[in-house]
This record gives structure tokens, sequence and C-alpha cells, in this order.
């Protein structure tokens, strides 16, 4: 660090340190992105403000660990099986908004660019978007989740893995490898690369886990936080040396590690080092907008941004709205997908180093790739704005108050259905100050006719949460029915609010289960404590005595939760032992073709068909 300034490295690190502390939450108080307030302090102390630092490009290098650090966490939130679920969107959409993106700008910048190799590399990269902030502002919004979340995340997916071989191709375009065989050349570093990968996914099916299973015993947190930090760097630059995307290593190591018990402790570890350095990254990307060059080519710097980004919005909702996701959240995710991406800082000054574009088109392109950064989060906002300011007119204002004004309640309800009014006629019976949000009009215009006050707001997203008051709740209580949801608002919660005793409704044992995986202590499945109570009335109407029927409710409510922590930790046939009179034998793959019979035991009559079993054959409570 003490390369990139004419300060010493520990007071570099201070300046750092304080330009962050002082600027960040100005901006955040102002109600802007905490990226903004980054880039804007990179400004100041760069060499286009204080001067205090003089070589951004170093810093940066040192800065993108951020992203890398971020795109682990990303995948440590996904599972192998959603993001498989995604591939439509990944491939779909992914490659129809390159393709398309990269032919308009083309077109455009041949307005400004002669003909040739470079002009296609300067649209490539300004194709590409930001990952870093794109996906910031999906986790400040609490968003990731969301379907226009889902579709910009896929679309970011394709663009990192599209730059892997566009950089390869970078050398061949400047003429430099046609004289030595041209593409065969690259055969033996393709074949590195696609074993690099493979061997990236064998370490981390198989000896990732067992390596923190070994360290947790040793019950030393420092040791789990740098084999953390050895995961995630040695994967990123395990990637980087075989020419692949650090990021990509990286992401592909949370992925692996979605479905492992560690993925709670891991994020928790990462998360400080992650937001420094993704921080830091931003910085140096507001120390590297040059406002020497920005002042002298006022016109094509400031003009040439605000076009981009017209344009790339406007060809993003056009495929997104085609791809039929709602008016509101394609205009979301074009906002965010049309500032120019990090990896410009990379291909363009390839593109001059092989030839393809001369010093000041380079010095140009990053400027224009700098400032869209800078407006892009400025866009967002203001699109928030605008869409909330529409939302407000087309609520009805009785009873709705999407400013969360006098929102002061030490319970917060997440939903107001059926379930929601049961909780909240329980919490006003005892006279507590109850904040109550849902995102169903109906439901909010007629808690209001019978004198409720119920906020219109979307438990989702994570500003919402804030502005009804989560960061001051002692009991957040989730009654919505969307079991993705419920589990997107419980992770979310318990990420941001830890102060908060979490309360959540689950649709049914299967889903229970998930949400004790994800560090919800005890949800309670929606039909399960009514089901014992119509139990207990079926034993009294037979004639057992109140006493006995009591009894037998608690013996099954003590076998069920049993039950339900066996199969936490076993599978869903764990516990099958406390059921009360039926044996549960797991179903095979293929009927055998000659019936065989337990030896050891006499033989017992089979069940009644049509038996249920509740988690296993379908039903559940």
């Amino acid at each position: 660090m003490a390369d990139a300034a004419p300060l010493g490295a520990t007071l570099s690190i201070l300046v750092f340190l304080a330009a962050a502390v002082a600027a960040v939450p100005l901006f955040r108080f102002a109600g802007l992105s905490a990226v903004l307030g980054y880039l804007g302090a990179g400004l100041i102390i760069g060499p286009s403000g204080l001067g205090l630092f003089r070589e951004p490009e170093v810093l940066r290098s040192i800065a993108e660990f951020g992203i890398v650090l971020f795109l682990f966490v990303i995948g440590l939130e996904l599972k192998p099986s959603k993001l498989l679920s995604m591939r439509r969107d990944i491939l779909g959409l992914g490659l129809t908004q390159v393709a398309i993106t990269t032919l308009i700008l083309a077109a455009l910048l041949k307005l400004v660019l002669p003909a040739g190799a470079g002009l296609f590399v300067a649209a490539f990269a300004f194709a590409l978007s930001a990952t870093a902030i794109a996906l910031q502002t999906l986790d400040e919004r609490g968003a990731m989740s969301s379907p226009y979340g889902q579709k910009t995340f896929s679309v970011l997916l394709f663009q990192d893995l599209a730059i892997v071989p566009f950089i390869a191709l970078l050398p061949l375009a400047g003429g430099q490898a046609a004289a030595s065989g041209g593409f065969v050349e690259h055969l033996p570093d393709l074949a590195l690369a696609l074993g690099a990968l493979a061997a990236l996914v064998l370490a981390g099916r198989y000896l990732l886990n067992p390596l923190f299973r070994i360290l947790a015993r040793a019950d030393a947190r420092e040791v789990m936080t740098a084999a953390a930090l050895l995961v995630v760097l040695g994967a990123a630059e395990a990637m980087h040396i075989v020419g692949l995307s650090a990021a990509l290593g990286a992401f592909l190591a949370g992925l692996l590690l979605a479905e492992s018990h560690f993925r709670h402790q891991l994020e928790a570890d990462i998360e400080p080092f992650r937001g420094l350095l993704l921080g830091l990254f931003f910085m140096s990307v507001g120390m590297g907008i040059e406002a020497r060059v920005v002042t002298g080519n006022l016109a094509l710097v400031l003009g040439g941004a605000l076009a981009i980004l017209a344009v790339k919005a406007g060809l993003v909702y056009g495929l997104l709205r085609f791809a039929r996701l709602g008016v509101t959240d394609s205009a979301r995710a074009a906002v965010l997908l049309a500032t120019i991406g990090e990896f410009s800082f990379v291909i363009v000054p390839l593109g001059a180093q092989f030839g393809l574009l001369g010093p000041r088109e380079a010095s140009l392109l990053t400027a224009i790739a700098a400032l869209t950064m800078f407006f892009g989060p400025l866009a967002a906002k203001a699109l928030e704005m605008l869409i909330a300011r529409r939302q407000a007119r087309a609520v009805p204002e009785e009873g709705v108050a999407d400013n969360f004004d006098g929102a002061t309640g030490d319970v917060l309800v997440i939903g107001f259905g059926r379930f929601g009014q049961v909780v909240n006629q329980m919490l006003l019976a005892i006279e507590r100050n109850v904040t109550v949000i849902d995102r169903n009009i109906d439901s909010v215009k007629a808690a209001g006719t019978f004198g409720f006050k119920v906020y219109y707001g979307d438990g989702r997203r994570l500003d919402v949460l804030r502005a009804a008051g989560a960061e001051r709740a002692g009991v957040i209580v989730i009654c919505i029915e969307d079991s993705e949801a419920t589990t997107m608002i419980a992770e979310m919660v318990l990420r941001s609010f830890p102060q908060a005793r979490l309360l959540v409704r689950a649709y049914d044992r299967v889903h229970a289960l998930d949400l004790m995986d994800r560090g919800v202590k005890a949800p309670v499945r929606e039909t399960f404590e009514s089901a014992l109570i119509l139990g207990r009335d079926a034993l009294l109407a037979l004639g057992v005595s109140e006493a006995t029927a009591e009894e037998v409710r608690l013996d099954i409510r003590r076998r069920d939760t049993q039950r339900l922590l066996r199969q936490r930790e076993e599978g869903l046939f764990g516990g099958h032992d406390l059921l009360h009179g039926i044996r549960v034998t797991p179903t095979p793959l293929s009927e055998p073709k000659r019936r065989g019979r337990d030896i050891s035991v006499p033989p017992k009559p089979a069940p009644p068909s049509g038996t249920d079993l509740e988690g296993v054959t379908g039903a559940s409570s």
C-alpha cells in the first residue's frame, strides 16, 4: 500500500479508514447507497482530489479480493440444485443480453472509435455489468432471492463465465498468436483450465467438509477463520493461475460448501473481510476517475456514460419483459445491469496492450466506465423513490402507512393472513405494542375497517424491515404462507437483526427442517398444534378421560419434537421408531422381482393402503 501513495503504510490505512468512516454514513443518512459513499471517498483522496494516493491500479489489485470474498458468500447462499434450476436464465438471458448488448454498443461506439477488433473489445467490455455494485445493492435491499434478483444474478454469472474465453481470444485478435499455431496452441491451456475446475469440484465434494469437522473439534475460532480464508483465496488463486476468473473460483468454493453444516459459521467468519475489501475496491474505482480526462472531454465522457446507461437499461428492460418479468422488477434489474462492470478495467487495458485500442481511447473508455459506476447507484436510488411514490398513489390511504410513521412496536409481525391475525390477537390481549406489515392490499384494507393498524410493505425487502422497526424489535414473528418467502425473510432477519427473538411459521415438517438448518431454533408448523387439539377431542369423544387424553397429546408432542431433532441429524426416516403403531420401511427405487421377508421376526400384516405418514408419504403438518 505504501507504493500506491506518498504516505507510510500505517498512515495509508488510517486515511482509508477515516475516508470510509466519514463518507459512507453521510451518504447513508442522505438515503443513498453505501457504494456511492465509497466511490465519493475514493474520488476525494485520489489523484483527482487531495492526491493522497497516486496509483489506484495498485490498490485495485488488492481490493479485488473484496469481489472474490463477496462471490464466495453468494455461492454459500445458493445450492447446486437451485443453480441447476436457474440454468435457463443463465444460458438464455445471459447469452442473449451479452450478445445483443455487444452488437448494439458496437454500433453506438462506431461514432467515436474506428472499425475493427478494438471496437468489439470496447463494446464487449461495456456490455458487462458491475457485479459488485449490483449484488451489493441486492444485498442491501434483501432482494437476492426475489424474481428480479434471481434474473440479475443469472445474467451476472453468465457474464463472469463469458469473460474467460474472451480474454483468452484477445491475443488472437491482436495478431500475436497467429504465427504460432493460433487456437491450437491454446488447447493445452484449455485442458488445464478444465482439469483445474474438475479438481476444485472434487476437492470441495470430498475434502472440505472433513477438513472443517477436524478443525471444529479443535475448538479454535481463529483457525476456522484462517481455514475459511485459505479455502476462498486458494480456490481463487488456483483459477487465476490456469487463466480463469479468480471470482469464479471463489464462487464455486462457496457453492460446494452451500450444503455444509459449517455454512453459517463460514459466512460469519468471511463477512468482516468481505465488507472491508469490497469497500476498498469501490474506493479504488473512485480514485481511478481522472478529473483531467473528464474535464478535457466533458461532453464526450459525460454524454457517453449517460448514453451507455440508457441504452443498456433499455435493452435489458425489453429482454426481461420478453421473458415475462413484471414491469417494476424488470425496471429494477435493468438499472442494476446498466452499470459498466469492473472487468472493463481489465479488458480495456489489455486491448490497448495488444494494439487494439490507442492510449487516448483506452483512457476515455476507462473514464466512461468509472462514471457509469458513479451514476448507476444514483439511478437505482431514483428508481426506488419513483416506485415507492407510484405505489403510495396506487394504495388507498386509509389503513395504510407506507412511510411507517408510528411503527415503534417492540414486536414486529410479518403477515396478516388467517394465521397472523390470531397471533396478533394474543399480543394485543396483553396490550403489547405491535407493528404488523403485509404486502396484500386486501388484507391491509380489511384490517383498517376493523380498527387494526397494519402497514403496507413487502417483508422480503431489507429496507422495508428496517423502516418497520426491525432493528428495535425484541421479537419478530413471520406468519406468511409462502414457504420460500418465509425462508428468505428468516435468513435475512437472522443475519441483520440478531437482537430479536425470531418465531417462524413453517408450512410442513420438511420446511421446518429446512428452517432449522438455516438457524431458526423452533419453527412452528401451521397445522400441527391444531391437529393435536383435534386428536385430543377425538379421544374425549371416544370416552377417554380428560387426563388420559391430555397425557396422550403431550406424549405425541414430545415424541414429535424428538423425531424432528433426529430427522435433522439422520434424514427424513430418522426417528421413525418414535411413531405409534406403524413401522416405516424405506421404499425401494425399483420393485424387486421376488418378495422377501425379515426372517428374524414373525411376519406381520402390512399397514392398510393409504396410510399417511407425516413428512414421509407427502402429508405433513
